[in-house]
C-alpha cells in the first residue's frame, strides 16, 4: 500500500493550478490510490497530454508532473541537466512513498533510465514511450550554461511582445499535426492558451533542446558505470512518420535488452505522441509492469 500523500497545503505539497499539487517545486496531477506510477513528458509536453492514459488506469496511483518551466510548473533557476532531472524524479518518487513504475516519453527516457541506474531501490519498473536514442552521443563542450540566459531572454521577449499568447495555440496545433495521427481533441482550448501562451515555456523548450546532447552524453557515460536493474521494462516504438523505421526499431530493441525482463511493443501507425494516438497501448504496458 502506498504511503499517504501529504495533503494540499501540507509539508509535501500545496494546491496548484490544473487541480493538482505542487511537489518538489513542480506542478503535478494525481489520481488513484494503488501502486504508484510516475509519468514524465517529452520536450514541451504537459500533464494534460496524459489524460487519456490516466483514464485507462483507474487503479494505480498515477502522478503526472510538469518539469520546471513547462506546463503549469514555475521555471527553475537551475539549468536543465541529467543530474537535475534525476534529482527531481528521485524527490517525486520519495514523495510517493514506495518504488514507482516510471513512464517516460521521448527525451524523458534519458531521465528515467538514469534514475533506474542510480537509484534502483526507487524503481519497480519502467515504461519508455517512443524514447529518444543517442547511443553515440559524446558532448565535448557544455554549451547549455552559456546559452540558457539567451533562451530565457527569447522567452521573455515572446512574453513581452505578446507573440507567445498570439502564436501559442497555433504552434501546439502545428506540432501535433506532425507528431500525432489523432491529435488532441479533449484539452479545453483555454487551457492550451493558458499553458502555451507564456513565453517562459518556449524559453524552457529552447534550453532543454540545447541540453539534449549533453544529457545523452552523460547517460552514455553513466551506462558504463551503473547497470540497469533487472526490473520489468516496456519499450513502445511508434513508426508512423519515421523516416528510417529499421534504425528506430533496432535502437529500441537495444533499449529493451537492457533488462532481462525487457519487452517491446511496435505500433506501425501511431506517431511520436503515442499517449494521444494509442493511449490504450501505454496503459496496457503499465498494467503489465504492475502485474
Amino acid at each position: 500500500m502506498a504511503a499517504a500523500a501529504p495533503p494540499p497545503g501540507g509539508p509535501g505539497g500545496r494546491a496548484g493550478r490544473g487541480g493538482g499539487v505542487i511537489v518538489a517545486g513542480v506542478h503535478a496531477v494525481e489520481s488513484g490510490d494503488g501502486p504508484p506510477v510516475l509519468v514524465s513528458s517529452g520536450l514541451g509536453g504537459a500533464w494534460f497530454d496524459w489524460e487519456q492514459v490516466r483514464a485507462l488506469l483507474p487503479g494505480p496511483r498515477v502522478l503526472v508532473f510538469d518539469r520546471p518551466g513547462l506546463g503549469e510548473s514555475p521555471a527553475s533557476a537551475e539549468i536543465p541537466s541529467l543530474r537535475r532531472e534525476v534529482d527531481l524524479l528521485r524527490a517525486l518518487a520519495e514523495w510517493l512513498g514506495e518504488p514507482v513504475v516510471l513512464v517516460a516519453h521521448s527525451m524523458a527516457a534519458f531521465h528515467a533510465e538514469a534514475l533506474a541506474r542510480i537509484h534502483p531501490e526507487l524503481v519497480r519498473g519502467v515504461v519508455l514511450v517512443d524514447p529518444s536514442c543517442e547511443p553515440g552521443a559524446r558532448a565535448r563542450r557544455h554549451l547549455t550554461a552559456a546559452l540558457a540566459p539567451l533562451a530565457g531572454a527569447v522567452g521573455a521577449g515572446l512574453e513581452i511582445t505578446g507573440l507567445a499568447r498570439l502564436c501559442g495555440p497555433w504552434s501546439r496545433r502545428r506540432v501535433l499535426a506532425l507528431m500525432s495521427v489523432r491529435g488532441d481533441h479533449t484539452t479545453p482550448p483555454e487551457l492550451i492558451k493558458d499553458v502555451f501562451g507564456h513565453g517562459a515555456v518556449y524559453g524552457t523548450m529552447i534550453a532543454e533542446n540545447t541540453a539534449y546532447p549533453e544529457m545523452a552524453a552523460d547517460l552514455n557515460a553513466l551506462r558504463g558505470r551503473a547497470p540497469f536493474p533487472p526490473v520489468p521494462l516496456e519499450v513502445i516504438t511508434a513508426l508512423g512518420g519515421v523516416g528510417d523505421p529499421e534504425h528506430w526499431e533496432r535502437a529500441h530493441a537495444d533499449l529493451a535488452a537492457m533488462s532481462p525482463l525487457g519487452r517491446r511493443t511496435v505500433l506501425r501507425k501511431a506517431r511520436h505522441m503515442v499517449m494521444l494516438d494509442a493511449p490504450e497501448s501505454v496503459a496496457a504496458a503499465v498494467q503489465r509492469v504492475l502485474s
